[in-house]
């Protein structure tokens, strides 16, 4: 190990920032909180009246270039906007906008051609198409070079076949950002990513999957049936895909981190507030020493994650390579939301085992974190090799 030290620099909010979060706390505690039992129980919420909404404010492209329907802004304003809607929205809203801003148009951002970002990235931007991202299929997760859905080049088309599974907004979405194969070379740059308008003949949703948690966004396996699409509608270089989505997957992870935490800023606030109120015993259960002691240790335990996260962020900013810090801050993050939903449900008695109550929605959600974008299993696999602490 390093005995180098770096000193990193504690993250500086503006004036500007704070006006920021408290547009989006407004927003969200206005157009999202109010409707999150309905799209619960609808099993998804509505992405299109939704976003256009955000995008008339700005919300879906806070980073990216003004010339895309961007803002332009620093990506302290991205850990904002996250922060503000897992404090807010049910876990699956807080995740479909993610996959909206953050998991399904950075490769397209960065990479994509001029006249792709004109048609494609500015209407997911301001709120006129939904967006998604298809890697997962029914064979291969996490290991994304096992992928077999095909793209193989007719002239100047690529014709497409295969099937995708688990892909966050899948049945509203306007276009597809796919991870194919477009070589039989070995390695990994036989992969290209590539956008795929849903109205494509072949294109179909094959089914919208029923989920234990994150109940309002819709969620689903498609499928690709000769589906047709111009070489032109590749994302940066042919044969580049797997790097673009690892980079693309660095970006989801950090989001993921600070919904996380912001959904966990919630919980506790919310039990802490209950635990003062219900009596046992002839007092509050808040004085109950081992609740009181256990609440202040996971408080603590997320304000360290918070600041990891700002750490992380502050990295992005620089330009660093902020993979491990994603890795590491969404390993923490998904097993601390799981902690800490557990133990809300359980300060709440038999309340919080009811449907009515937002600790069982909680306690289903959380363990999502875990698995999308990336299991803790594969998170550990991930660092152990950035760390080398691993053969190969």
């Amino acid at each position: 190990m390093s005995s180098e030290v770096t000193v990193v620099a504690m993250v500086a909010f503006t004036a500007e920032h704070s006006a920021f979060r408290q547009l989006v706390r407004d927003f969200a505690e206005k157009e999202i909180g109010p409707h999150g039992d309905e799209w619960e129980a609808n099993g998804i919420f509505p992405a299109h009246q939704l976003f256009s909404k955000m995008g008339r404010l700005g919300l879906l492209g806070v980073e990216y270039d003004e010339r895309y329907g961007g803002q332009g802004a620093d990506h302290l304003y991205t850990v904002i906007l996250h922060e503000e809607l897992g404090r807010v929205a049910p876990g699956g809203v807080a995740l479909g906008i993610g996959v909206q801003t953050d998991m399904a148009t950075p490769a397209l951002h960065h990479f994509g051609s001029t006249e792709l970002k004109r048609k494609y990235l500015i209407p997911a931007t301001t709120g006129e198409a939904v967006c998604s991202v298809a890697v997962t299929e029914p064979d291969a997760g996490s290991d994304v070079a096992a992928l077999r859905t095909r793209a193989t080049r007719d002239a100047d088309d690529w014709v497409i076949n295969g099937s995708k599974l688990y892909i966050t907004n899948g049945t509203q979405a306007d276009w597809i950002c796919l991870l194919a194969r477009t070589s039989d070379e070995p390695g990994y740059g036989s992969f290209s990513q590539i956008v795929v308008p849903a109205n494509t003949p072949g294109f179909q949703v094959h089914r919208k999957l029923d989920k234990l948690g994150m109940r309002s966004s819709d969620t689903a396996e498609l499928s690709f049936t000769d589906v047709r699409v111009p070489v032109s509608n590749t994302i940066g270089e042919i044969g580049l895909g797997f790097y673009q989505q690892m980079s693309q997957f660095q970006n989801e992870r950090l989001v993921c981190c600070y919904a996380a935490v912001g959904g966990m800023e919630t919980a506790l606030t919310r039990t802490v507030n209950y635990l003062k109120t219900r009596q046992a015993f002839g007092k509050p259960l808040i004085d109950k020493q081992y609740i009181s002691f256990t609440l202040a240790e996971l408080s603590a335990r997320l304000d360290m994650l918070r600041h990891y996260t700002y750490a992380a962020a502050e990295a992005y900013i620089r330009g660093e390579d902020a993979s491990r810090f994603a890795t590491i801050g969404k390993l923490e993050a998904g097993r601390l939301a799981r902690e800490i939903s557990a133990v809300c449900l359980q300060f709440h008695g038999g309340i919080g085992y009811m449907e009515e109550s937002w600790t069982a929605r909680y306690f289903r959600d959380s363990p999502a974190w875990s698995i999308g974008g990336g299991t803790d299993e594969v998170m550990l696999y991930a660092l152990s090799h950035l760390d080398g602490y691993h053969a190969n």
